[in-house]
């Protein structure tokens, strides 16, 4: 088993980046993989509850974001200062997460034996 580490930076409304990350990361969850999900910058916001995308025209993935402990993904990771940056806390988020600071993302991404940058 590899210890794989999927890394989110963009807004969940740009592009697809954060459904392609979500498609990732259960991939790697269905072959069994020690899959881990690291969110930083406005890719936080992916995680805030109450989002509707209909306005946008856009596919509610948020929902799906849920089903990751379905999946047995538990390893999901939030950037402190971005969760500050978007004054958010845990409590906003749609699941439960681990709060980390630069120094333990790091500590983090060194672990890792793949960082697939979405």
């Amino acid at each position: 088993m590899i210890n794989v580490l999927v890394l989110s930076q963009h807004s969940p409304f740009d592009d697809m980046h954060i459904r392609d990350a979500l498609d990732m990361t259960l991939i790697f969850a269905a072959i069994e993989q020690n899959i881990s999900w690291l969110f930083t910058g406005p890719a936080v916001l992916a995680l805030k509850k109450g989002q509707h995308t209909d306005p946008l025209g856009l596919k509610n993935y948020f929902k799906s974001i849920k089903t990751l402990e379905i999946y047995d993904v538990e390893n999901i990771y939030v950037c402190e200062k971005s969760l500050v940056d978007f004054n958010l806390a845990k409590s906003d988020l749609l699941i439960n997460v681990n709060v980390l600071d630069f120094a333990a993302q790091s500590k983090l991404i060194a672990t890792q034996h793949q960082v697939v940058n979405l």
